[in-house]
């Protein structure tokens, strides 16, 4: 069988060839010039034919066995699977770790799936074998691969494995990965904002102190922290520690370990240092919870459930974006 009877490139066209091969195929099911069983021309004929990559020939049959239409026999080649060819996307997705708010944006983003696409979600925990492993295994396995890289850097060469247009980075922005799709909270300018924001509550409060363990905590956000302290002339201080802090009054405190948070509100408890009056708390990334603990703590968070439906957008219109994700403060009683 000649691949030019089944397959057909438009060298003018705008659309992604290896997205053009899986529409040949699509079309040959439908006219029935393939039926369930048929052999399909194999890579080395298209790459022949047509002057294409491996890659580019992989990419598309690796997204129709995503899609259950073929299916590889050993030393054989590549058979027709189904002709039920099917709409509903496969969603790969990879979070570093599990805790509240990202509960609140895979919840976001499976309501505004709902119907349209299966999710499976893997976590990274921050290993990097983990995460190099995982993305490995799910190469063809899925329509749409939603990643978030966290503190890894230098990773292009595994994220260019899978296909472009179906990359959907999040949370962090990487130069190294410009070229992707990608939903992301913008660390430094974020906190910058919420601060002038604020700064009507913060004006009493003679001391800004920023408790950044560092680590998997992206860097950017002592920058943002500074750079107002200094263009308003306010005392502050950075610890990588609480145990390093000496609360006093009339200093406000700002927290990204949950841990440290609830450490540093028995602090105050502690030494009866009235909160949003003269002593200020405020956390990162906002979850239910910080709505009631000790009447409410004030927050500097992005808007996760947003996240979630951004992403969803993205993966149904098929069309990737640079999406800085909207954040804000959300004020309460602690400040």
């Amino acid at each position: 069988m000649a691949s030019k009877r089944i397959i057909r490139i438009d060298a003018k066209s705008s659309k992604p060839k290896y997205k053009q091969i899986i529409d040949s195929l699509f079309q040959a099911i439908e006219k029935r010039i393939l039926k369930k069983g048929d052999k399909v021309p194999s890579i080395n004929e298209i790459c022949a034919e047509f002057g294409l990559s491996r890659d580019t020939v992989m990419g598309a049959f690796n997204e129709l066995k995503a899609k259950g239409i073929i299916l590889s026999q050993p030393g054989k080649g590549y058979y027709i699977a189904s002709t039920e060819i099917q709409t509903e996307e496969k969603v790969f997705v990879l979070f570093d770790e599990l805790n509240g708010f990202k509960e609140d944006l895979y919840n976001s983003l499976v309501s505004s799936l709902k119907g349209k696409a299966s999710i499976d979600v893997y976590f990274h925990h921050f290993n990097y074998k983990v995460f190099k492993s995982l993305i490995s295994e799910s190469i063809g396995n899925y329509t749409s691969y939603i990643i978030m890289p966290a503190t890894f850097d230098n990773i292009v060469h595994l994220i260019s494995k899978l296909p472009a247009d179906k990359v959907y980075i999040l949370d962090r922005y990487k130069k190294e990965l410009k070229n992707y799709a990608v939903v992301y909270q913008d660390f430094e300018q974020d906190f910058y904002d919420a601060l002038k924001a604020g700064s009507n509550l913060l004006k009493k409060y003679r001391k800004l102190v920023f408790v950044n363990p560092g680590g998997k905590e992206p860097a950017e956000r002592t920058v943002g922290f500074e750079r107002y302290c200094k263009e308003n002339n306010i005392e502050y201080q950075v610890l990588k520690s609480l145990a390093a802090a000496n609360p006093s009054m009339y200093e406000a405190y700002f927290i990204i370990s949950d841990r440290d948070l609830v450490e540093v509100v028995k602090l105050a408890k502690k030494y009866k240092y009235k909160l949003g009056k003269s002593f200020g708390i405020v956390s990162f990334n906002d979850t239910t919870l910080k709505e009631v603990v000790a009447g409410g703590i004030t927050t500097i968070s992005s808007d996760f459930s947003e996240m979630g439906k951004t992403l969803a957008q993205m993966v149904l219109a098929k069309k990737g974006n640079q999406v800085r994700n909207p954040s804000n403060m959300i004020v309460r009683h602690s400040l």
